[in-house]
C-alpha cells in the first residue's frame, strides 16, 4: 500500500474510530453514576442514618457502619472502629438531641462495591439538659462499602466532616 492509499484509509477510519471510542467513554462515565437500585439504596442509607439520629438509636446508627468505620469529625476528633463510634455516639445522644434539618448531596461516584458522597449538612443540636439550639452546619464525604449485614446492604466505613466557616 503506497503513502496515499494509507492516508485515504486512515482519513475514512477515523470518524468511525472517534465515534466508538466516544461510546466507549460514555459507558465508562455511566458506571460511576450508579443503577437506579444503587442510587437509591444509598439513598435509603443515609435517610436511615439521619433518622436514627433524630430519635438519640445508637443501635440504628451503627446498623449502617462497618465494623472497621474511622470518622474524622473535626480537626481534633477521629475516631477508630465501631466501638469508639458506639462510644462517642452514647456519650452525645444522653447530652444534645441531633436533628438533620438539611441534608443536600452534592455529588455520589460509584465505584464497583463502593460507593462515594458528598453533602453538605445542617443538623440542630439541642442541649438535653435546657438551653437554646444552635445548629451546626458542613460538608461530609462518606465512603460507603457494600456490607450484607446492613439493612440495605451498604456501610459508611470512612467519612470525614468539614465545618462551615
Amino acid at each position: 500500500m503506497n503513502r496515499r492509499d494509507l492516508l485515504t484509509t486512515a482519513c475514512r477510519a477515523a470518524p468511525c474510530m472517534l465515534l466508538t471510542t466516544a461510546s466507549q467513554s460514555t459507558t465508562s462515565a455511566q458506571q460511576y453514576f450508579g443503577s437506579p437500585e444503587q442510587r437509591e439504596s444509598l439513598k435509603q442509607t443515609g435517610d436511615a442514618i439521619r433518622s436514627a439520629f433524630g430519635r438519640g438509636d445508637v443501635p440504628g446508627i451503627l446498623a449502617y457502619h462497618h465494623p472497621e468505620v474511622i470518622k474524622a469529625l473535626s480537626y481534633q476528633k477521629y475516631l477508630n472502629g465501631i466501638d469508639a463510634l458506639r462510644q462517642e455516639l452514647q456519650g452525645t445522644l444522653e447530652a444534645v438531641k441531633l436533628e438533620f434539618i438539611e441534608n443536600q448531596v452534592e455529588n455520589t461516584l460509584f465505584q464497583g462495591e463502593t460507593a462515594v458522597e458528598e453533602s453538605l449538612f445542617a443538623i440542630k443540636i439541642t442541649p438535653k439538659a435546657g438551653g437554646a439550639s444552635s445548629i451546626f452546619k458542613g460538608r461530609s464525604m462518606v465512603v460507603y462499602v457494600r456490607y450484607p449485614p446492613s439493612p440495605t446492604g451498604w456501610a459508611s466505613i470512612r467519612e470525614i466532616v468539614q465545618p462551615a466557616t
